[in-house]
Order: structure tokens, then C-alpha cells, then sequence
């Protein structure tokens, strides 16, 4: 079960990395926190809180775009070709398969994430006084690395990147540590971002296993925009909207996944919360995930059994 899960989930990751949506989305990922700097300059002391800010605010919001487009285009893609067809007569489960298409599309946004956010701590530590000559010197020695793995992975290059785009998150948050707590709100809302786009795609897979691409996609944002004020709608003033929408609202606040919780404020972000231990609200997002995306998987396989393709 585990390998034909695998076989699906690299098959995923391979067709998403070759796509031209992702690398236009990575690109302006790139040039938005490229421009960050832009902004900085703007600031009076405080260059890297913007880089810091801007960097993390592009990474959460272009890696939920990717996990909309990706979760409402993947499934169908396969449908529309037909190739969904031979690879169901094997023997292999329906939700063996929608699971291997969930694991390679978190594995193209982890991706996604650990070199945007990589070029976002490369940025900081320009921005914090870090040597010229050794970031742009670690710049070029990964870049040549990854040149050459590439070259040499002549019919696995798409899977280089998985374990370079890794070291390259890394080595930049190594070299970033000039910027103090900056550089752990980028670490932290990075890892964060992962955890929400685990939801996201979730919940893309439960539309898309029933729904067209265009309905899975106006769904699933509307989903993510409600988790994203999931903390609003709980808190409606009565006075304003009544008694009615604010017990609406609280129902869709305990129902729908609360997607705030992975963007939390910056003092948090900084671990200057008292009684609040940064790497334990990241744990605990984490299970928060854990437990979301199994449910809606659940719910998408059983959905997905029942699918006539015909």
C-alpha cells in the first residue's frame, strides 16, 4: 500500500513541478519579496522588520494560492486526459490514489515554501548586516550544486530539488542569524504556512473529488476565507448584526478549520507572549492540521469511492 501510495504521490510531484502556474506563482513569490527591500528603504530603522514581514506575509499567502490551484487542477487534469483510467484498473484503491495525490501536492508546496522562504532569510540577512561575500558565496555554491545534481540526475531532476530547496531553507536561516528575532518569525511562519496549505489542499481534494476545477476552486477560497476570519465571525457584536448572525457565525467558526491560528500576531511570532512557548503553538498547530486534513481526506475518499467516471 505504502509503495503505491509513493509511486502516485512522485508521479504528482513530478506533472506539479513541470506546471507553469507554479513556476509564474513562484516567480511572483520571488519579486514580491525581492521588492521588500524596496519597501525597507522606506523605513527609519527598521529595514528588517519589513523584509521580515513582507517576506512572510508573500510566502502564506502566494503558498495558499498554489494550494487552491494545484488541489482544484490535479485530480481533474488526470480525469480530463484519461489517464486516471489505467491507473485504477491495477490494483490500486480509489484512496490509495487520492491520498498519493495529496502527499506529492504538499510535497510541491513544501517545496514552494523552503525556497521562497529561503530567498526571504538570504534578503534578511543582507538586510541585518550579514557579509555580502558570504551570502552571495553560499548563493552561488548552492546554485552550482544544483546545477550540477541536475546534470548528473539526468531522469530524476525534478526530485532534486526536494532535498536541495531543504538545505537551501537552512543554510539561509543559518546565515540570517544577524536578525535575531526576524529571522524566527520568517522560521516560524514558514513552518506555519505549511500546516495551513495541508488544510487547504484537504479541503481542495474533498471538492475536487466530486466538483468541476473552476466550483473546487471558488469553494475552497471561500473556505479559506472563512477560516482565515474564523476569530471575527465567533466575535460578531450583537448591537451591529444581531443575535441571529452572531450564533451563525459562531457555527461557522466551530465548523469550518481555523486558519487564523497559522497567522498569529507578531509578538507571538517573536515568542514575547508570556506563558506561551513558541515551538509548542507551532506542535500544536501542527496536530491541528493533522487532524483537519484527516478528517477531510476521510470524507474525500469516501466521496471519491462513490464517483462514477463514466
Amino acid at each position: 500500500m505504502g509503495a503505491r501510495i509513493l509511486a502516485i504521490a512522485l508521479n504528482t510531484y513530478r506533472e506539479a513541478v513541470r506546471a507553469r502556474v507554479l513556476h509564474a506563482l513562484l516567480a511572483l513569490a520571488l519579486a514580491t519579496s525581492v521588492y521588500s527591500l524596496v519597501v525597507a528603504t522606506l523605513s527609519l530603522h527598521g529595514e528588517t522588520r519589513v523584509v521580515a514581514d513582507l517576506g512572510a506575509a508573500s510566502i502564506s499567502l502566494y503558498s495558499a494560492l498554489v494550494a487552491i490551484v494545484m488541489g482544484a487542477t490535479s485530480l481533474y487534469r488526470e480525469i480530463e486526459h484519461k489517464t486516471i483510467f489505467p491507473i485504477l484498473t491495477r490494483a490500486l484503491r480509489r484512496h490509495e490514489y487520492l491520498l498519493g495525490k495529496y502527499v506529492g501536492t504538499i510535497a510541491t508546496l513544501a517545496v514552494f515554501v523552503a525556497i521562497d522562504g529561503g530567498v526571504v532569510l538570504a534578503l534578511l540577512a543582507l538586510e541585518a548586516g550579514q557579509s555580502v561575500a558570504y551570502t552571495i558565496g553560499a548563493l552561488v555554491v548552492l546554485l552550482a550544486i544544483l546545477a550540477l545534481s541536475l546534470v548528473r540526475a539526468r531522469y530524476h531532476r525534478v526530485f532534486v530539488l526536494m532535498p536541495w530547496a531543504v538545505v537551501f531553507f537552512a543554510v539561509m536561516a543559518w546565515l540570517a542569524a544577524p536578525a535575531g528575532p526576524e529571522r524566527q518569525l520568517v522560521v516560524a511562519s514558514a513552518s506555519l504556512t505549511v500546516c495551513e496549505v495541508a488544510i487547504v489542499v484537504a479541503i481542495a481534494t474533498l471538492f475536487s473529488s466530486f466538483s468541476s476545477p473552476a466550483l473546487t476552486a471558488v469553494f475552497t477560497l471561500g473556505v479559506f476565507l472563512v477560516g482565515r476570519s474564523a476569530d471575527t465571525l465567533a466575535n460578531l457584536p450583537v448591537h451591529m448584526f444581531g443575535q441571529a448572525l452572531r450564533d451563525i457565525g459562531q457555527a461557522m467558526a466551530h465548523v469550518f478549520p481555523n486558519l487564523q491560528i497559522y497567522v498569529p500576531p507578531r509578538p507571538l511570532l517573536l515568542g514575547e507572549v508570556s506563558g506561551t512557548s513558541l515551538p509548542g503553538f507551532v506542535a500544536s498547530a501542527a496536530v491541528h492540521a493533522v487532524f483537519y486534513s484527516g478528517a477531510l481526506l476521510v470524507c474525500a475518499a469516501l466521496a471519491f469511492r462513490r464517483r462514477d467516471f463514466q
